[in-house]
């Protein structure tokens, strides 16, 4: 501490004219403080010995790594004191209740006259060597006159209690003892420090430290001959730990000799549990340890921290969950910049991936896809462990892929080998390694793909793989199960028959190298019983097949109950069932069959789309068999692709996932269709719903209303609306391009989705909220139908009918018995050829292929619905119906369905459908139900009048009567009411954006465009960029009210898949318009002015008054009115959507 003194330097005093003055001795600093007992101290200190009654002792300092330490203290001493002095630097062990004056690092004899013969300059005094070094002091001392305060930093000498004398002389000795190795002076050490222990009992503020001097003493004496005396040594450092918890200033150094203690164990024993400890210790200490402190350098050094890290890299790998917190442990010892860290990061990933192989969590894969990307960036470009890193990572994404089915996952599993294999040529000992990675990567995608150059190169890679590894080699065997797969892959997709007899023959030899007991025989039995099974087929040898169940049944026998793997022994003994029982027609095959496609289907810990692949061949076999669980893989399906599309962090991801099963885009029309066949109208019209629009769907549940709830439990439905918020942002933020970054959203993403079915998991538990975003029943699907019957037109490859779904009551069948799929798809595209047709016509021209076509459409189609409408329901002309179509029947003008002919008494004509009845859409009965109970919000009205004829480049051509329809739209508009006009240069992607976000009415004329590839790509075209159909979804607007889209293909989806209704119309209708006018096919420039003049001349004749729910009539209205203006097929383009 530094004292104030008020002094006048005289210079020119020399030595021995001191009498009646005073000394400022600045202690500055010391260096080369070596322990010769090698202990690390608490803390280093000095003392000044004036006389043998008076001294001086500096505060203490913390030793640095270098040895040094800095005090910058000064004392004030009279020089009426003897004329010699001694300093002593000692060692504490403590911080807190230091015992005895700790152990003497240096002692020097001096004079008054040595110390201020340096004038006032600093200057250094040596002290004895210890261990090799001298330590030293740097002092300055200064005579000075006038001093107040002299002498007051001295005080009286203290004489020492019993027990800190018997310490200091116990460290004494032991030093001696570590110099000499004399035994004596060891045993001398321990009997004074065993003696100060005794007299330090229970509650003894000073037990910690004798606890701990008589450990450290057995700990580096006795212990290197005598190994019994562990265990009582770990015991006294435990204890003293225990007296000295988190916060106390010796907490650190005792973690450490602990540390060192097990350390020592763990060196001859090499039991686990020593070193798993000293991790644990070792994570700990290393935070309390300031940097740049002796106690950091040592803890963290070679025989520390450092020996730790390395011992624990080095143990055999565990998949356990304590196995996996060690390797957490070791990770978090090496911060960026550990030399031990790379390796660190793969011991952990592959302890993860092993996890994931034992029990399928994808949490543990993601885990280790994130360690192993770290891993490939601390190894650059030339890094020797480059190759390593990155075939690591790829194995991780490959298995990924399997579980979850994303592409991007594979294809850059498939990048990374590719690089994997230019670093590991020919003669590289991990080539085989690496052809065979390749080759299986390659087969997974040619499985997506069917490109055949995968398949074939992913042969050829996977035979120069096996010349790699002749016979004897370790890894043969699974190059031989993997060039049979490779094989029975090609000889399905190609029917190349002779790949099968020789995957067969590989398989087994393969099953000859994995003998009982081998960890992955259970692999090769399903993959050979899979090979037999395709043999039988062809063969109908029964030995194949008999084999085939039994290789099935051993695999099966081989795995745990939840293993992952267990999915494909379900899947290979159902195959085996299957192919048995269409060659013998056994039931009790069929029942067999059955019954391991559910099991398979619903295996927890298998990734969602094998699952789902496996529901999907289930809803297959039922139907072809007629087996009763055919509803119930139905039902199967679905909840396993809505699970799984739930886990993708993004709309575009989940229309990506979806389109991955190609063979599911029936399945809700073929669901349907079932429900239909077995008379369970119910069931269909339940499942025809939860199987179309799924986009819609689960994009709609984050924005679910929730007033019913906050009445009931308001907390609860804070924490709904907080993690919906959460989950709508973390989907923004999951399109990034770099990987790592876009995994890091997904599992953000992912983790926030089980939060959020946590929360609904727990609102289902309340009273009346049992179905809260549940798939809707029957009776919450009627709701659609309050204001008129809702017609689902069900086209499937099974049945080709209609469900009528009444205001009240039970729903109705209708039968179509001279229409089928094909008919169907005939029908598609006899209008897509009449409406293209039409282009080369004139107005005035008759369309006769189109009227013939509208006429099969009434016989066929819509008469007998409206026979139903009349007869069964009692339906009032001119009421309003909807028309939910699916499949094909999306691409047919139902609305237009008209006789064309006389009627019997020639009086007139045949009434047509929009003679009888206001015709409206709905994509799904949801989509309808969520517009009607968004209308009890009401805000003011205002109208936006978007136009742009002039769409910026590569965008489309020029549009000459855009401008003029938008003026006519404001002449009609009332001008009470707020109007918007945006064209020209304002109407650009950001504008009209804008304008959908403020107003309640829109009008939009520009060029519309339906991207068939990349549904969510359909597009407005405006001045600067185009106006997508993602960005109106994202584009929350809940006070707007209606649209009409005077553009082209504004309500026609993605023809691969039509029940996720795609397209423009309903974007905009999802995203809060609950009234929409859409397109059908392209509009004519010229024409559609006076279709929009005729429609809101009606809409608006109530002195203007703006009401969305007329918008039917209206059209309904405009159609009938602009007859001998507008032909047939740009009267018929125009179609209402919602309420």
């Amino acid at each position: 501490m530094l004292r104030g003194v008020r002094h006048l330097f005289d210079p020119t005093i020399t030595p021995g004219s001191w009498e009646g003055q005073s000394i400022r001795l600045e202690v500055i600093s010391g260096k080369n403080l070596k322990v010769a007992s090698e202990r690390i101290p608490a803390c280093i200190y000095i003392f000044l010995n004036v006389d043998p009654r008076r001294r001086w002792k500096s505060n203490i300092g913390v030793l640095a790594s270098d040895g040094s330490v800095a005090w910058g203290e000064i004392v004030t001493i009279s020089l009426d004191a003897s004329p010699t002095l001694s300093f002593e630097i000692r060692a504490s062990f403590e911080l807190d209740h230091m015992l005895g004056n700790g152990e003497v690092v240096g002692k020097l004899e001096t004079s008054w006259d040595t110390l201020l013969d340096h004038g006032n300059e600093p200057f250094d005094i040596s002290f004895p060597s210890v261990r090799g070094v001298h330590p030293s002091l740097t002092l300055k001392a200064t005579v000075l006159h006038d001093c107040d305060d002299q002498d007051s930093a001295l005080r009286d000498s203290i004489v020492e209690c019993q027990i800190a004398q018997d310490t200091d002389v116990g460290h004494e000795r032991f030093a001696t003892y570590v110099t000499s190795k004399t035994v004596s002076h060891l045993n001398d050490a321990v009997k004074h420090f065993q003696f100060v222990l005794d007299q330090c009992p229970v509650g003894h503020p000073h037990r910690a430290a004798a606890l701990t001097n008589l450990a450290w003493t057995h700990l580096q004496g006795y212990i290197r001959k005598n190994f019994q005396d562990i265990d009582s040594i770990t015991s006294l450092f435990r204890e003293a730990l225990a007296l000295r918890p988190l916060g106390h200033p010796d907490h650190p150094l005792s973690i450490y000799h602990l540390l060192k203690a097990l350390i020592w164990r763990y060196s001859k024993e090499c039991t686990a549990a020593y070193i798993h400890e000293s991790a644990e210790l070792s994570c700990k200490l290393l935070p309390l340890c300031p940097e740049g402190t002796y106690l950091c350098s040592i803890a963290a050094g070679a025989n520390g921290v450092d020996y730790v890290i390395r011992e624990c890299n080095n143990l055999p790998m565990d998949a356990s969950d304590e196995g996996i917190h060690l390797r957490r442990v070791v990770l978090e010892l090496c911060p960026l910049g550990n030399a031990h860290r790379p390796k660190a990061l793969e011991n952990i990933a592959w302890a993860l991936r092993s996890r994931f192989q034992q029990r399928g969590s994808i949490d543990d894969l993601d885990e280790c896809i994130q360690c192993r990307r770290e891993a490939v960036s601390l190894g650059p470009e030339g890094h020797s462990e480059r190759d390593t890193y990155l075939n690591n990572l790829a194995l991780s994404l490959d298995y990924r892929f399997d579980h979850q089915g994303n592409l991007d996952d594979l294809n850059e599993a498939i990048s990374l080998y590719e690089e994997v294999l230019g670093l590991r040529p020919v003669g590289h000992k991990y080539c085989d390694s690496s052809l065979d990675n390749l080759g299986a990567a390659l087969r997974t995608r040619f499985n997506q793909r069917g490109d055949v150059n995968d398949i074939i190169r992913s042969i050829s890679l996977r035979r120069e793989a096996l010349t790699l590894r002749p016979p004897g080699n370790p890894y043969r065997d699974s190059t031989l199960n993997n060039l049979a797969l490779a094989l029975k892959i090609r000889y399905i997709k190609l029917d190349a028959s002779e790949d099968l007899d020789e995957a067969i023959n590989l398989h087994w030899d393969s099953l000859q190298l994995r003998p009982h007991g081998h960890p992955y025989r259970y692999k090769t039995l399903y993959s050979l019983s899979s090979a037999l099974c395709f043999r039988f087929t062809e063969t109908w040898k029964n030995e194949d097949i008999e084999e085939a169940i039994r290789l099935s049944q051993e695999s099966l026998e081989a795995l745990p109950s939840l293993h992952p793997d267990r999915y494909f022994s379900y899947m290979c003994l159902q195959q085996a069932y299957l192919s048995r029982y269409q060659v013998q027609r056994k039931s009790a095959d069929l029942s067999l069959a059955v019954e391991n496609f559910r099991l398979a289907s619903r295996h927890p810990t298998q990734g969602f789309p094998e699952r789902i692949n496996e529901a999907i061949n289930w809803t297959f076999a039922a139907e072809s068999h007629s087996h009763a669980s055919t509803l119930e893989a139905y039902k199967t399906c679905f909840e396993l692709l809505d699970r799984h599309l739930a886990t993708r962090s993004s709309i575009v991801a989940r229309h990506e996932a979806t389109s991955t099963f190609r063979r599911a885009r029936t399945l809700s029309v073929d669901a349907a269709s079932c429900a239909t066949r077995l008379d369970n109208l119910r069931d269909a019209i339940e499942l025809v719903e939860q199987g179309r629009g799924q986009q819609w769907s689960l994009a709609s549940r984050l924005r679910s209303p929730i007033e019913d709830l906050e009445s009931k439990n308001a907390n609860l439905a804070h924490e709904f609306l907080e993690l919906s918020r959460r989950l709508s942002g973390a989907q923004a933020s999951a399109g990034s391009v770099d990987r790592a970054a876009a995994d890091r959203a997904v599992i953000l993403y992912r983790r926030l989705q089980e939060q959020w079915g946590a929360v609904v998991a727990e609102i289902r538990n309340l009273e009346s909220f049992s179905r809260f975003l549940l798939p809707p029943s029957y009776e919450d699907l009627q709701v659609a139908a309050h204001h008129g019957p809702v017609v689902i037109l069900v086209a499937s490859q099974y049945s080709c009918s209609a469900i009528i779904v009444p205001t009240s009551g039970k729903p109705h069948h209708v039968r179509f018995p001279r229409i089928t799929l094909p008919d169907l798809e005939t029908l598609k595209k006899g209008f897509t050829t009449a409406i293209r047709h039409t282009a080369r016509m004139r107005p005035e021209e008759p369309r006769k292929k189109l009227r013939v076509l509208l006429r099969m459409v009434w016989d066929e189609i819509m008469l007998p619905i409206v026979n139903v409408l009349q007869n069964d329901l009692e339906l009032q002309p001119r009421s309003r119906i909807w028309l939910c179509p699916t499949a094909a029947f999306t691409s047919v003008p139902l609305h237009a369905a008209n006789p064309f002919r006389m009627t019997a008494d020639r009086s007139g004509g045949e009434p047509c459908l929009e003679d009888l009845y206001i015709c409206s859409y709905t994509p799904t009965l949801s989509a309808l139900i969520r517009a009607r109970r968004m209308m009890k919000t009401h805000a003011t009205p205002s109208f936006a009048a978007i136009g742009q004829s002039q769409p910026g480049a590569g965008q489309g051509r020029v549009l000459p009567a855009v401008n003029g329809e938008l003026k006519l739209v404001h002449k009609l508009v009332s001008p009470n009411i707020k109007f918007t006009n945006i064209s020209g240069d304002e109407a650009t992607q950001a504008g009209a954006l804008e304008a959908l976000r403020r107003n309640t009415w829109v009008h939009l004329a520009c060029h519309g465009t339906q991207d068939r590839k990349q549904p969510y790509n359909s597009r407005f075209a405006m001045r600067d960029k185009p106006l997508t159909l993602l960005e109106i979804m994202e584009n929350n607007s809940p006070h707007a009210e209606f649209a009409f889209l005077s553009a082209c293909h504004t309500a026609v989806g993605d023809e691969e898949t039509p029940d996720e209704v795609i397209h423009l119309a309903a974007g905009l209708q999802f995203s809060g318009f609950k009234s929409v006018i859409g397109t059908l096919w392209g509009v004519t420039d010229a024409m559609a002015k006076y279709t929009v003049e005729a429609f809101y001349e009606k809409m608006l004749e109530d002195g203007g008054m703006m009401d969305c729910t007329k918008a039917a009539w209206a059209l309904n209205h405009a159609t009938n009115a602009v007859k001998t203006k507008v032909p047939l097929e740009q009267r018929m383009v125009f179609i209402h959507i919602g309420v």
